[in-house]
């Protein structure tokens, strides 16, 4: 059995704030690099904060979800080594915390311009990220469409930190695809602990119906991504202005992640989608590949 690592107070506090979890931010830069902006200087700065703020607010419900969870999470095989778990963060130094990475989240994009839709998503996030941790996490499918919503608001985000327009391909492949790693997260969970384990709404679900649920966005999730990477119109990637042969191609590697990920999900290999990205080798490199595809097709 594993042993909880020793932590200093401080340590103890920015492991509780899951640095890991910050590359889920990166999709921030989706909206920005699909529209060919991202080399703007105005536009890489706004993105630039628009993640460093996200990463403070996100990491502020982190704080408060452990807080709130600590008895749950003491009884679950890996989320009883969390910082705040094993009793190493000094509960006087965890309200200045949230209290400090809340102001911090939202004020820095203000000292540097004027970013309302960014502002507004902040807060949305926050609303529903507080709705999710107060009660809303116990209800079976909703809470489904929560943690979605999470991924949704920060790739959406990273249009409105520039004021973006922004494609319904877009979208559509955002929402699902966000659905798609809401559903992954819960279908290992289940694999990995069983029903009720540690988590009270995995009693609400099986296999079968998060096995279908998953093969369901998964399929929107790539009809989507091949509708906007094949249309020519000027919302779609392959517009006049683009060479159109890497986008088309990108669309080889997004059809295998997603097959990667939804192996994953169901042998319970990970219980988070960023643990993928920071540590499957398959996954890493279909990214890389997909980046460099679009890379190519709307920067060269």
């Amino acid at each position: 059995m594993a042993e909880t690592p020793h932590r200093g107070p401080l340590r103890a506090l920015f492991s509780a704030m899951r640095p890991r979890q910050w590359v889920k931010n990166g999709l921030l830069l989706v909206a920005p690099a699909a529209a060919g902006q991202l080399t703007r200087a105005d536009v890489a700065r706004h993105t630039a904060v628009a993640i460093v703020s996200f990463s403070l607010v996100a990491s502020a419900f982190y704080l408060l979800n452990d807080l709130r969870d600590i008895e749950a999470d003491r009884a679950h095989p890996s989320k009883r080594h969390r910082a705040i778990a094993a009793g190493q963060v000094p509960r006087g130094l965890l309200i200045p915390a949230v209290l400090g990475l809340l102001v911090g989240g939202f004020t820095l994009p203000l000292a540097l311009w004027h970013p309302q839709g960014l502002e507004l998503i902040l807060a949305l996030y926050a609303a529903i990220t507080g709705a999710y941790i107060l009660g809303m996490k116990n209800v079976p499918v909703i809470e489904l469409g929560m943690v979605a919503s999470g991924f949704f608001l920060r790739a959406y985000a990273g249009a409105a930190a520039s004021h973006l327009a922004v494609s319904e391909w877009f979208l559509v492949v955002i929402s699902f695809g966000a659905l798609f790693l809401a559903v992954g997260k819960r279908a290992s969970e289940l694999q990995r602990v069983g029903p009720g384990a540690t988590r009270a709404v995995l009693s609400e679900y099986t296999k079968d119906f998060l096995s279908s649920a998953l093969t369901l966005s998964a399929t929107v999730t790539l009809a989507g991504y091949c509708l906007w990477a094949f249309d020519t119109s000027s919302s779609g990637l392959s517009s006049a202005h683009h060479h159109i042969v890497p986008i088309r191609l990108s669309v080889v590697p997004v059809t295998l992640a997603l097959l990667v990920i939804v192996r994953a999900a169901q042998s319970g290999d990970t219980a988070e989608p960023e643990d993928l990205l920071l540590t499957n080798r398959t996954v890493q490199a279909l990214v890389l590949v997909w980046g460099a595809l679009l890379a190519a097709g709307i920067y060269a």
